[in-house]
């Protein structure tokens, strides 16, 4: 099972190792790491980790938190595979095929940030779904930049495509963390690129 655990740990020599040590002795095999945050004595980082056997997420978060310092954020599964370049294939894509560059951005988002649907909405409507998204949404007061927002059941990430007339929405299960500061910003430039592709399109 490929799992991703956010932590928070102290910020000084060894204290990733530390966690690498606890994970190895619980049996993850650690295929990722991905620093988001060093800050205030403290730094917050993403594991991405095989784990063998039928581990649900509360159950390795639970396993983690008894690691000294550790504060573990969230823990959910991902689809994700590490070393993969999502990012550069999404690209390739619009690229190839501009005119649907928005509807490629939605299909691919949930695995580019760690997250389980997503979804265009314009003018109250679902333009386009990624799998697993519903088929209708109301979105909150569309916000003019990108924000995180935690919802009862689910982290999103809102982000508005000014040019293009529509708000994209990420979900993430509430078993994971909302979305960080970093992983909006990402977010925003992938967004931004695509819109930009989109926009060349002739008619």
């Amino acid at each position: 099972m490929l799992l991703r655990l956010r932590v928070s740990l102290p910020d000084r020599p060894g204290g990733l190792g530390r966690v690498a040590k606890a994970l190895g002795t619980l049996g993850a095999d650690i295929l990722q790491v991905t620093v988001l945050e060093r800050e205030a004595g403290r730094a917050v980082d993403d594991f991405t980790v095989s784990w063998p056997g039928q581990v649900t997420p509360a159950e390795a978060g639970e396993r983690l938190s008894v690691v000294p310092g550790v504060r573990v954020e969230g823990v959910w599964t991902t689809k994700e595979v590490p070393g993969s370049a999502l990012d550069y294939d999404l690209l390739s894509h619009v690229v190839a095929e501009p005119g649907r560059g928005l509807a490629t951005l939605v299909d691919a988002l949930p695995g580019l940030c760690g997250a389980e649907w997503s979804l265009a909405v314009a003018d109250g409507m679902v333009r386009h779904a990624s799998l697993a998204a519903p088929e209708s949404f109301e979105l909150p007061a569309p916000p003019p930049r990108a924000v995180a927002v935690d919802a009862r059941e689910l982290r999103l990430m809102l982000l508005p495509v000014l040019d293009h007339g529509v708000h994209l929405v990420v979900a993430r299960a509430a078993a994971g963390p909302v979305f960080h500061r970093a992983e909006i910003e990402r977010a925003v430039r992938i967004v931004d690129v695509v819109a930009k592709l989109a926009a060349r399109t002739v008619s």
